[in-house]
């Protein structure tokens, strides 16, 4: 394991960065991504962000005045990134030329030449906003945004168990920095589509509670995403809903991303391991918070993820 220090120097002497975000991009990578590359373009280098997927709209402000440059990569980061599955089409083409990589989950499974993990963070922005500072970039209220909708993002608006005294401070001092907190959690938190109600009632009617009323588990499909016309964007946050209903400790939400192909999300309350959950078919990420993909039916998926599940709460007892 690196520390910090020891990437930014070897930053400060590489140059023509590209910086991967995961696929099916949330705040966290993509604030991360993009407020490395602005603060890398500020050190006088060439930097690009590749995101894996959709920028969706309501993320669009993180790539605002961040054109792509024409070079050719020397250097590849990977920012918020457990594993090269998640890398998805692009993981055939940089898996083995990984140089650097910059984490914050426990079970980062990533082959880099060079490894920051830092499993206290509550999201990967706190610690690329440290690896500026280490940089000696000035913070202006482009990367103080990006790195806010980050932390922001990654803790339910710091509602989640991963949020420590030192998140608190760190926004704190991104909001005297001048980054728009306000509008940041309105557009985050409290704006939705028609779409996005329409989703929500029709996830509800697929509700089906296990083990007594500790599991929940709701699924969409993509004819449910044709019907309602939203996007991944209206979809993020979906996975929140099972775990809100009282005496439910695993909220399992299970989405129909291609025929037969399903990406699992699994959020967990009172001491349960999500990531233990995710880790039974080969996923992984947050004590509270995790995920995986299955290939097969929902039927199949779901009996799957169930099982993994109450091995745990069996487990647990």
């Amino acid at each position: 394991m690196n520390s910090l220090i020891e990437i930014a120097e070897y930053l400060k002497n590489t140059d023509y960065s590209v910086i991967l975000t995961h696929r099916y991009p949330d705040g966290d990578t993509l604030g991360s991504a993009f407020a490395l590359c602005r603060a890398l373009r500020k050190l006088g280098k060439r930097s690009n962000v590749i995101v894996n997927g959709v920028l969706t709209e309501k993320f669009k402000f993180l790539a605002d005045g961040m054109e792509e440059q024409n070079f050719e990569y020397q250097t590849v980061i990977t920012v918020d990134i457990a594993s090269v599955s998640l890398l998805g089409d692009y993981k055939e083409e940089f898996e083995n030329k990984i140089n650097v990589c910059i984490d914050h989950h426990a079970m980062n499974t990533v082959n880099a030449d060079l490894m920051f993990i830092n499993a206290k963070a509550a999201a990967n922005a706190e610690n690329i906003y440290e690896l500026i500072q280490i940089l000696g970039v000035e913070i202006d209220r482009f990367m103080a945004d990006c790195i806010y909708t980050g932390i922001c993002t990654d803790t339910g608006c710091f509602k989640f168990s991963n949020v420590t005294p030192g998140t608190m401070r760190l926004a704190a001092d991104l909001m005297e920095l001048g980054c728009d907190s306000e509008r940041i959690n309105r557009v985050m938190f409290d704006t939705k589509s028609m779409g996005r109600i329409q989703m929500e009632c029709a996830v509800l009617n697929t509700l089906k509670l296990y083990c007594g009323g500790k599991i929940a588990v709701i699924s969409t499909s993509l004819a449910m995403e044709k019907e309602t016309g939203v996007d991944d964007a209206d979809m993020d946050g979906l996975a929140g809903i099972p775990r809100q209903i009282e005496g439910v400790c695993v909220g399992i939400t299970i989405k129909e991303k291609a025929e037969n192909h399903y990406r699992i999300s699994v959020r967990t309350l009172n001491g349960i391991n999500a990531a233990d959950i995710c880790k039974q078919l080969d996923g992984g990420g947050h004590h509270a918070a995790a995920g995986c993909s299955f290939d097969g039916t929902l039927e199949e998926a779901a009996a799957k993820i169930l099982a993994a599940a109450e091995n745990v709460l069996n487990n647990q007892r």
